[in-house]
């Protein structure tokens, strides 16, 4: 897709957190959307940003491949976090991937998906070049790797390693999460020393990430990096968090952190050096310790 040429864009997840950021972004760029809502809430939310609307969700795939026919890129952000049936988000992530491949295998489009860093090189600094051992990987990982697959079948695949904190006003992730535990423990909590990094974007630069990775998408695979900073460490988000609840901060075993302690306690910084370069991405939105100090976070 010639750079500058305005596309037609199906958006899954188009009125979630990130989805909701990326579909004006694209607009504003003089593209056309349509946009997946599978409620008369969500569609309500997709129609206000002047997209256009198509009613359906992961589990009606004879729609999202209606979508990806009809449109000249796809952009995939809907996922099912249901932490309590993982197994069953992670195959309604892979049928939704296999399905729109299938439709666009032959068409030389875009084909953009949204995966993470979170755990890519443990205790390294994971690039854009790393591939997870597909007998450890995180099992989105694999499903990843099943969307680059598709650069064989004329396909332009893009895979969007995302921050484990895609930051802003509004969001409801790790970072709501840890503030809901601190708040119930009465301080805040790092593992260990704290010196374990952390990485962050905020959500109107992954949203500027991913309308470039479609308008410069190239036959061969992509991986990107949404990544604006690399290594925020787990004792400055602790101490932020503290700082925004007046509640210490303090180490504390992963366990007593609730279910994401397992996750803050990993060290697991990423680079954006090869995405940066690739699409002239720039992020200027705040750090994840700005927007923690505006307050927001905290009502």
């Amino acid at each position: 897709m010639r750079e500058g040429t305005a596309m037609r864009v199906f958006v899954t997840g188009a009125s979630g957190w990130i989805g909701s950021a990326v579909v004006p972004e694209l607009l504003k760029h003089g593209h056309e959307v349509t946009g997946l809502a599978r409620s008369d809430a969500s569609a309500q939310r997709v129609a206000e940003t002047g997209a256009q609307v198509l009613r359906g969700d992961l589990d009606t795939l004879a729609v999202l491949q209606q979508g990806a026919r009809t449109t000249d890129a796809v952009i995939h952000l809907a996922f099912v976090h249901d932490f309590g049936n993982f197994a069953e988000s992670l195959r309604k992530d892979r049928a939704a991937i296999d399905a729109i491949g299938e439709t666009l295998a032959g068409t030389g489009r875009p084909f953009a998906i949204a995966s993470g860093t979170l755990g890519l090189t443990p205790g390294q600094v994971a690039t854009e070049r790393d591939i997870p051992d597909p007998a450890t990987a995180h099992p989105r990982q694999q499903n990843a790797a099943a969307l680059l697959a598709l650069a064989e079948r004329d396909v332009k695949p893009i895979s969007v390693r995302l921050a484990p904190t895609v930051h802003g006003e509004g969001d409801g992730g790790f970072v709501p999460e840890l503030i809901r535990v601190a708040r119930e423990r009465g301080s805040t909590g790092y593992v260990g020393d704290g010196a374990n990094r952390w990485t962050a974007v905020h959500r109107d630069d992954a949203a500027a990430l991913f309308r470039l990775a479609v308008e410069q998408a190239t036959a061969a695979p992509t991986i990107l990096h949404a990544v604006a900073e690399e290594a925020v460490t787990g004792r400055a988000i602790a101490e932020a968090i503290g700082y925004g609840l007046g509640v210490p901060a303090a180490p504390a075993a992963p366990e007593e952190l609730g279910w994401i302690g397992p996750m803050f306690a990993a060290d697991s910084p990423a680079s954006n050096t090869l995405t940066r370069e690739r699409l002239g991405w720039n992020p200027s939105g705040p750090t994840l310790i700005d927007d923690l100090a505006q307050g927001h976070y905290f009502k």
